[in-house]
């Protein structure tokens, strides 16, 4: 069942889905609208080979990690952004992330993504920019999110390596 703009705002007045700092305009319809956060990591070609089974150390050779008001998102280039809200959902809430159809229409592109059950955190995304470069600014509604209900809690909600992260957050291994 995914939950409608009722639903949203009972389950959020009741504190059963947490979103900090928390705007009511951030409600639409089917979902939330989470906005840009401060910070973006780039994803840079060092000409090494990122091995997940030994990762470096220090990852500054693959990311430049900035922090700002507004970034250009530039052809093609793969980044990471965070949002600016905390959200924290209970055991039988999940939700679809998707970037709004403002900035897909820019030809900027999020891969799927899900926040599972029982998640804690800010988010960091992915985007992949389109043909031309895009300034995004910090604040901005970027995000959309659709909330489902799971038919039951689940068995084993979300405490993984993610959980409690705040702003941008690179692999870990």
């Amino acid at each position: 069942m995914i939950l409608g703009d009722r639903d949203l705002r009972y389950y959020i007045s009741r504190g059963l889905i947490v979103i900090e700092p928390f705007d009511e305009t951030i409600i639409r319809e089917n979902g939330v609208d989470l906005r840009l956060g401060g910070e973006i990591a780039r994803m840079r070609n060092p000409g090494k080979v990122f091995d997940v089974r030994n990762p470096p150390s220090d990852y500054t050779e693959f990311y430049v990690i900035e922090k700002g008001d507004s970034f250009i998102i530039n052809p093609h280039e793969h980044v990471l952004l965070t949002t600016l809200e905390y959200i924290k959902l209970p055991d039988d809430i999940m939700a679809f992330v998707n970037l709004r159809s403002t900035y897909a229409r820019l030809g900027i592109y999020a891969p799927p993504t899900i926040v599972d059950a029982g998640f804690e955190g800010t988010l960091t995304i992915e985007l992949v920019g389109g043909e031309f470069p895009v300034r995004l600014y910090k604040g901005e509604r970027f995000l959309h999110l659709v909330f489902a209900k799971t038919t039951s809690p689940v068995e084993k909600p979300y405490r993984g390596k993610y959980q409690g992260q705040r702003g941008i957050v690179l692999p870990k291994f």
